[in-house]
């Protein structure tokens, strides 16, 4: 069913939502190798036991302790990735909500064009231009939102997979670097038919060894540079903070807009309020500063000048074809 959900998506997030679904699946396979690796790290304990000697005992039951804390760290993971994979979600769903703005300009485009070649003097030509130049001012705002949205949480996204993929790292090499001390009680003499190996004498420092990896875990800190981010600068609706000032204080001056009636249709469509607080690094393990970027819908962005000079454009000609057309008295 996977597959059929997916040719539901609107063809702008199509690729994105695959993506979000093959990490639905790698997040799945490494869960299950965490699982595994604890079941192997079991066995080797009960195998240690059954050797009957008391070194590979003592040393493979403290070998599986520190295997089944790597295994720990797999399935942490796996829960960073799903934080990650949230991000992914909010661009998925900006490009959903952003691809009905482009295909009502499409569709209005089409229109025009087909009235142009079959009835070139129909008067519904002018008022579809008019209404393009109001799509084509809804998708610019609309564009805008899914770009700023796009470039802020692609950043946050890949801060948080780096960072846990670092972490897991770490994590792992300082459990396997004890692990390897463990090794080294290990004697390994060779010893000829009859004789016995030493009694085991390092059941105290076998402690020590998960002693100090435990302590290593608690005193462990994630030491990353720290992602760059200017997306504090984002205010409602997706759009710069001095953008949006600058649109509540021009949105209705007369020589920005032909009309309150035409200045309303500029608004940009209230999309899925898809943002949410953003970090700037990483969550509370991985140094994380928050941030609020406001909601979709809640910005009165304003329209370009381009689109608002044909608007006005558009008007002066209707009212040129007016005085030419002769009155009859």
């Amino acid at each position: 069913m996977a597959s059929l959900r997916g040719t539901q998506q609107p063809e702008l997030s199509k690729k994105l939502y695959k993506i979000i679904k093959s990490e639905n699946h790698a997040i799945g396979a490494y869960e299950a190798a965490a699982r595994e690796r604890v079941g192997i790290a079991q066995q080797l304990s009960e195998w240690g036991e059954a050797t009957g000697d008391e070194t590979i005992s003592e040393i493979s039951d403290k070998m599986g302790v520190l295997l089944a804390e790597i295994a720990e760290q797999e399935d942490l993971y796996a829960k960073a990735l799903e934080e990650y994979r949230g991000v992914l979600k909010q661009i998925r769903n900006t490009e959903s909500s952003v691809q009905p703005s482009r295909d009502h300009k499409v569709k209005i485009s089409d229109e025009i064009a087909k009235l142009k070649y079959k009835e070139p003097q129909n008067t519904k030509i002018v008022q579809l231009e008019q209404e393009l130049v109001r799509a084509e001012a809804q998708s610019l705002v609309a564009e805008a939102q899914l770009s700023n949205i796009t470039r802020q949480k692609f950043k946050e996204a890949y801060d948080h997979h780096l960072a846990a993929t670092i972490e897991r790292a770490e994590k792992q090499i300082i459990l396997a670097k004890h692990a390897r001390r463990l090794l080294n009680l290990v004697d390994d003499t060779p010893i000829v038919p009859g004789d016995v190996h030493p009694a085991f004498q390092e059941v105290e420092a076998a402690r020590q060894v998960i002693t100090d990896a435990e302590a290593d875990l608690r005193e462990y800190e994630l030491n990353v540079d720290p992602i760059n981010s200017n997306a504090g600068n984002l205010g409602v609706g997706a759009m710069p903070s001095n953008v949006v000032r600058q649109t509540e204080s021009t949105a209705y001056e007369p020589s920005n807009v032909v009309s309150q009636t035409e200045s309303a249709a500029y608004e940009p469509t209230p999309y899925t309020d898809v943002t949410s607080p953003s970090t700037n690094t990483i969550d509370e393990h991985r140094h994380v500063s928050s941030g609020s970027y406001g909601t979709y819908g809640e910005a009165q962005s304003s329209h370009p000048v381009s689109d608002a000079q044909r608007v006005e454009t558009l008007e002066r000609q209707q009212a040129v074809e007016m005085q030419q057309t002769p009155h009859v008295a």
